[in-house]
C-alpha cells in the first residue's frame, strides 16, 4: 500500500520517498489510492530513478533493436515478451514503442524480475523489458541488451543504445522522488530540498548509485511537479489506447 503525504503533519516531520512513474499510474487508478499522488502532494525533489532495458538471449537472431522490431512488425502477434506485471513501468513503456513503431507484440506478465529472467532462459518468453535485475545474465553473457530506455547510454552498458539513438523518441524514466503533504511551509520545503540536493554529490551515495545501475535525474521542486504531469498525461494516453484507464 502507498501511504498518503496528504495525511502527514505539515511541519515536515515526514515526507516520502516515492518512484514518481508508479505513483503516475495509480493515479490513473490501476490501484485504489485515497489521494491524488499528482494535485495532492508537495514534489519536493527528484534525484534519480532506475534503468530500464530490453533484453533477448544471446542466441536470438535479433542483434540490435532495429533487427527485432523489423521482425516483430512482419510477423503481428507472435513476437512475446515477459515484464513484472500488468500496468508497469516496462509494460507501459514497451506498448508505447509498439505504438511508435507499429509493432504487434504479445505482453506475458510474470509476479517479478526473477520470474521474467526465468521464462527467458527457458524459451518460454522472445525477450523481456524490465529495470536491470536482467544484469547478472547481460555481464554472464546469457542475455544480449538491446536498448536502454533512458535519456543517456548506462555507464555500466555504454554498447546499448538508447530507444531515441534507433530512431525512436521516446524516453521512460522511473524516477525517485522525494514528496510531502500539500500546504507544506515553504521554508520547510526548501530545507528538505537543499539537506537532500546536498547529498546527492556524496561520494557513498554516488557509489550506491553506480551500485544499482542508476543516474543521477535531479529535478527541483517546480521542474519535478512539471515533470510528474507530463508523464501523468503520456501514461494516461498509453493505458486509453490498451483499455485500461479508469475515469474518475
Amino acid at each position: 500500500p502507498c501511504a498518503a503525504p496528504g495525511a502527514a503533519r505539515k511541519d515536515g516531520r515526514r515526507t516520502e520517498a516515492q518512484r514518481g512513474e508508479p505513483m503516475n499510474t495509480k493515479k490513473l487508478d490501476f490501484r485504489k489510492m485515497n489521494f491524488n499522488p499528482i494535485d495532492e502532494v508537495n514534489h519536493i525533489l527528484r534525484y534519480t530513478g532506475y534503468l530500464y532495458g530490453f533484453v533477448v538471449k544471446s542466441d536470438a537472431p535479433w542483434k540490435t533493436f532495429t533487427d527485432y522490431v523489423k521482425y516483430a512488425k512482419e510477423n503481428p502477434g507472435k513476437v512475446t515478451y515477459g515484464t513484472t506485471g500488468v500496468g508497469s513501468g516496462p509494460h507501459l513503456a514497451m506498448e508505447m514503442v509498439s505504438f511508435a513503431t507499429g509493432m504487434k507484440l504479445t505482453h506475458v506478465p510474470y509476479k517479478g524480475g526473477a520470474e521474467c529472467n526465468s521464462a527467458l532462459l527457458g524459451g518460454h518468453v522472445d525477450s523481456v523489458s524490465d529495470s536491470t535485475s536482467w544484469g547478472p545474465l547481460v555481464d554472464a553473457g546469457k542475455f544480449r541488451l538491446l536498448t536502454v530506455y533512458t535519456a543517456s547510454r548506462s555507464a555500466r552498458y555504454p554498447d546499448a543504445p538508447t530507444l531515441r539513438e534507433v530512431g525512436i523518441d521516446i524516453v521512460f524514466p522511473s524516477p525517485l522522488e522525494i514528496m510531502g503533504p500539500k500546504g507544506l511551509p515553504q521554508p520547510i520545503v526548501h530545507k528538505i530540498h537543499d539537506s537532500f540536493k546536498k547529498a546527492l554529490d556524496d561520494p557513498e551515495y554516488q557509489t550506491v548509485l553506480k551500485k544499482y545501475d542508476m543516474q543521477t535525474t535531479y529535478l527541483n521542486s517546480e521542474e519535478c511537479e512539471k515533470a510528474d504531469k507530463q508523464e501523468a498525461e503520456k501514461l494516461k494516453e498509453i493505458v486509453q489506447k490498451l483499455g485500461m484507464y479508469k475515469k474518475p
